[in-house]
């Protein structure tokens, strides 16, 4: 009778019992290696039984059984992430919604939210890292525990959103070299900002070997009032790349053809929801934060990255479709219900 035997390159005898175990390259193996084990222990006992030999004790299948078991949670804690990637929102004043809403896909990656998934197995989460994530404004922040006014540092969201920072920038766990990636979500794009806001965004840019700055649709306003965009390669939103190339001269603008682009330690895209775009390129880009099969679970899992980089509507078909839909609201009139309440 052939037994469905172990490979020999992966399989030996436990200390002369009765039994076998196996040292997978990836830890998904494990549970097959669990159940050959059991498979070869019921044939030897079936066999032995037969042959009149003494029945294989219930003590060495559990001994053998407890040994597999700690060689997987060795290997596990061997595949442990133990990095905790530390990510900056940037945001001085106020910005959209939408725009910052990119945040999520990152968190979506963290060890914190996968390890709460019980469909997800737990060496899953092992190997995603920390994420920590500080909502940076430029006025002071008040601690949670002090007796503040309840409107400082309520940064406005559109929608009527409004967020309680958790760092300034004169905060010393945020100041550049501290983070890993600085995001910036759309400001308004007629605002200014001083030189500390400016310097603060500065300083991180500089950070070329250490952190990366992505910027959002309208965020590129506060990169370039900052100085991150002379002589690179910029996205930005699409309907305003006339704007832009005015604003900001010396600045090649490519978000007509492109939803995201990189250059260097900068990444930006076209407006609003784009953002989460740029999010899964970035990930995508290299495993320095996020292992590649926790980046996939997490876009699978948001339903976001699929969207091709190179738009796929032509930029004047973009415009005549927006234009048009200007033209239409010309000729719309109120609905009777509109009316009758405006009477």
């Amino acid at each position: 009778m052939a037994l469905p035997l172990i490979p020999k390159s992966e399989a030996r005898w436990t200390g002369g019992r009765v039994g076998a175990y196996m040292e997978p390259a990836c830890s998904c193996n494990l549970s097959l290696g669990l159940r050959c084990c059991m498979q070869v222990l019921g044939l030897l006992t079936s066999l032995r039984t037969r042959a009149g030999q003494p029945f294989v004790s219930y003590h060495t299948q559990i001994n053998t059984i407890e040994f597999v078991r700690s060689r997987r949670e060795k290997t596990v804690n061997r595949m442990a992430n133990d990095k905790a990637v530390k990510i900056g929102v940037f945001i001085p004043s106020e910005c959209q919604l939408l725009d910052m809403a990119c945040i999520d896909v990152f968190a979506m990656m963290s060890k914190e939210y996968l390890g709460e998934l019980p469909m997800l197995p737990k060496h899953i989460s092992t190997l995603a890292p920390s994420v920590n994530i500080f909502y940076i404004t430029a006025t002071p922040v008040v601690g949670i525990e002090t007796t503040g006014p309840p409107s400082w540092n309520l940064l406005q969201l559109t929608a009527g959103v409004k967020m309680q920072a958790t760092h300034d920038i004169s905060h010393p766990d945020v100041q550049p070299g501290k983070l890993d990636i600085v995001l910036v979500p759309g400001p308004d794009p007629n605002a200014s900002w001083n030189e500390d806001v400016l310097g603060f965004l500065r300083g991180h840019a500089e950070q070329k070997e250490v952190t990366d700055v992505l910027s959002v649709c309208t965020g590129v306003f506060l990169c370039g009032a900052a100085g991150l965009l002379k002589e690179k390669t910029v996205c930005g939103p699409r309907g305003i790349q006339d704007l832009l190339r005015k604003r900001f001269p010396g600045t090649e603008f490519v978000g007509e053809k492109y939803r995201w682009y990189r250059d260097g330690n900068f990444w930006s895209c076209g407006g609003i929801t784009n953002g989460n775009d740029l999010v899964a390129a970035y990930a995508r880009s290299s495993e320095k934060h996020f292992p590649a099969p926790i980046t996939e679970i997490a876009c699978q899992m948001a339903e976001v990255g699929e969207r091709k980089q190179l738009y796929e509507k032509m930029q004047a078909q973009f415009l005549l479709g927006f234009v048009w839909q200007i033209v239409k609201a010309w000729f719309v009139k109120p609905s009777k219900q509109v009316q009758k309440k405006e009477i």
